[in-house]
């Protein structure tokens, strides 16, 4: 294990450990204290990075656990990871001067988990995951609220989850916890694992 981790950087379970500062920094950052940030490549190894909404922190008491985050498949990001399942990601937290970091291999949510997530959205929200063809060109934002409309008439007041809309699960090899410190001495604690949810982690402090 790592040395000297104390405080906000004590015990043995990172998923559980990101739970905890995810739900500090929910009492204190003034908004989305879930967004993250999400990196992918493109074919040609170009990368891409936009900001998402972290929906879950899977904590399953042992070495497997994963960050949850939902969107559209056809989207540039849904592509790109069909493509190449992996990913990095990032939440900032700057009322809590902290910053996790995590990366790993990439599976789809399976159905039953993205039903009963896209059910518990809003109904506008559940109404625009079918209107919007995510990332591709758009003429006008009054094409966009056409859409809308037409897919208000046909799809009721509880529409299905369309199956273009569904959920990711970043399964790290690496996080890293990382916190403010004076004169810039930050404190970064990286885990490692070989395989994906599986195998024990290795912790190392990191130099700042």
């Amino acid at each position: 294990m790592g040395q000297d981790r104390s405080g906000i950087f004590a015990g043995d379970d990172p998923f559980r450990l990101a739970t905890d500062w995810l739900a500090e920094a929910t009492k204190s950052e003034p908004e989305d204290p879930n967004a993250m940030a999400i990196s992918t490549v493109d074919a040609e190894g170009l990368p891409n990075v936009r900001m998402v909404l972290l929906k879950d922190i899977e904590v399953t008491g042992g070495a497997d656990g994963a960050f949850v985050f939902y969107t559209n498949f056809e989207g540039t990001k849904g592509q790109e990871l069909a493509a190449h399942p992996k990913a990095a990601g990032v939440l900032h937290w700057k009322s809590l001067r902290r910053q996790l970091r995590f990366r790993g291999e990439v599976e789809r949510v399976d159905d039953a988990t993205a039903d009963r997530y896209f059910a518990s959205r809003s109904l506008n929200s559940r109404l625009g995951a079918w209107a919007s063809r995510q990332s591709r060109p758009l003429n006008s934002r009054a094409s966009l609220m056409a859409e809308v409309a037409k897919v208000t008439a046909t799809k009721g007041p509880n529409p299905p989850r369309p199956s273009h809309w569904g959920g990711f699960r970043i399964r790290p090899v690496e996080i890293e916890f990382w916190a403010d410190g004076a004169f810039r001495l930050h404190d970064r604690f990286r885990w490692t694992r070989a395989i994906p949810g599986q195998g024990e982690w290795t912790v190392e402090r990191l130099n700042p």
